[in-house]
């Protein structure tokens, strides 16, 4: 319900713009001059003020310029005399939303306000949903105090008030994105589009039209423009994740973009000037991909004005109960559940497991055991169904002799081995190595190793 404010020293008009407003629905009060209403504004954090302009004492004109100049302050609408339009131009100047013509209209009096209050209903939410974010993406509020992580978020604090553009290493589910939202967010950029984009899900004949937007005819399908992600962006800041997944056509024309702060969308022949900051992630060693010609060295350093790197979460392990505590807050928020913690056998599994998919996987696990935990704490049998435990044993003790070893023979030694560990049940071998059966029988035959025992699976993984 908003809250409206009328402002009148007339105590007849008073009362009836009170009892129209009261019966659309409103919490109206009252005010006989701009000073009381002031006052009332403030205490009753007013949605719509309905003013009249001319009042002894403060005037209207001077009762908007006592309002605050931020983006909550409320609506206003003035009231005037039909011969004093200018006083209400004035007001508009001012910051009033609107304003009336006396002899006031019923109708004309609630679409106006209703105008008003819709309008102050969209702002505040807008500034609810920023205020979350920028809560969410605090520096602060990133878990984790182990060495590697803490240098990591060090850095980020001394960027996230600067333009730099940034590359972010790290392996899946380190919270890559995470991190370029956390610099966004605490940016002066932080009121602008905060545009991600996931380099390796989009084909590379669509990447180009995505980034960079096309012109009508531009080709095939392209029946009207459209401005590329990188114009959207304008003002803010636009994440680019697995960017080592980019062809080498479109990283050319994205180091344009970086060096010249202009893009061309596809078919169009005018350049558009962009002010986007630039956050790149990826999981590959971008240096080697230099060496076998896969991504620009050019582009490479625009990218690396600051380098932020990820650890794993097997490197970060001090930090898995804190993570754990934070999953289980929030799923019990989003369950409606009111599980107290974790036990210590559980919380022991999940701190020596090795996460494959990091915190994302870990995220998960922590969200299946909260829906389903019947107990007030989460129990080890509430997790260890989701983990994929290798197996423990002593295939074969490895020696490096001084002249080194060759990897392939060292593999195949280890297959066979692994065999004899599973009385040549291939099943069960791929299961001693942590490989999926497929994947084993692959390596079995690139060596041309026999299986007594296994059924060989399709060619297409079906």
């Amino acid at each position: 319900m908003a809250v409206v404010v009328v402002i009148d020293d007339e105590p007849l008009q008073r009362g009836i713009l009170k009892t129209i407003l009261v019966d659309e629905g409103y919490e109206v009060f009252a005010a006989a001059s701009a000073e009381e209403g002031l006052k009332i504004i403030r205490e009753q954090n007013a949605d719509v003020v309905l003013t009249d302009l001319n009042m002894a004492g403060m005037t209207g004109i001077q009762m908007l310029e006592h309002l605050p100049n931020e983006p909550s302050r409320p609506a206003v609408v003035v009231i005037t005399a039909y011969g004093t339009i200018n006083s209400a131009v004035e007001a508009m100047k001012k910051g009033a939303f609107d304003y009336l013509i006396k002899p006031l209209d019923k109708d004309v009096i609630t679409l106006v306000v209703g105008k008003a209050a819709e309008r102050m209903s969209l702002l505040k939410e807008n500034i609810r949903l920023h205020r979350e974010l920028f809560d969410k993406f605090n520096m602060e509020g990133i878990i984790g105090r182990s060495k590697k992580m803490t240098a990591a978020i060090d850095i980020v604090k001394k960027i996230t008030a600067t333009p730099v553009t940034v590359l972010i290493y790290g392996e899946s589910g380190t919270g890559k994105e995470l991190i370029a939202r956390a610099i966004h967010y605490n940016s002066p950029r932080k009121n602008a589009p905060f545009t991600p984009i996931n380099c390796a899900a989009i084909p590379d004949n669509l990447i180009e039209s995505e980034l960079f937007g096309h012109e009508p005819g531009a080709f095939t399908g392209a029946t009207h423009r459209k401005p590329g992600l990188i114009e959207s962006a304008d003002g803010g800041t636009l994440f680019l994740d697995e960017i080592g997944d980019l062809s080498l056509l479109t990283q050319t024309k994205l180091l344009r973009v970086l060096q010249d702060k202009e893009v061309r969308r596809l078919g169009g022949k005018d350049t558009i000037k962009v002010n986007v900051r630039f956050i790149a992630a990826t999981n590959k060693d971008l240096e080697k991909e230099i060496e076998t010609g896969k991504f620009r060295e050019d582009l490479y350093y625009r990218l690396k004005v600051v380098t932020v790197t990820l650890p794993p979460l097997t490197e970060r392990r001090e930090d898995i109960p804190l993570l754990v505590n934070f999953f289980i807050s929030r799923y019990n928020a989003e369950f409606g559940k009111q599980i107290t913690g974790i036990d210590n056998g559980a919380l022991k599994l999940l701190t020596d497991y090795h996460w494959p998919g990091n915190i994302r996987q870990l995220g998960s696990v922590i969200e299946r055991a909260v829906l389903m935990a019947d107990a007030a704490a989460i129990s080890l049998d509430d997790v260890k169904s989701e983990l994929k435990q290798p197996v423990a044993c002593d295939i074969m003790d490895i020696e490096i002799p001084e002249e080194g070893i060759i990897f392939e023979e060292l593999e195949k030694k280890l297959l066979k081995q692994a065999m004899r560990k599973a009385n040549n049940v291939a099943a069960k071998a791929a299961r001693l190595l942590g490989m999926s059966y497929k994947t084993f029988w692959y390596r079995l035959e690139k060596f041309g190793i026999n299986i007594p025992n296994g059924t060989r699976p399709p060619k297409d993984g079906a």
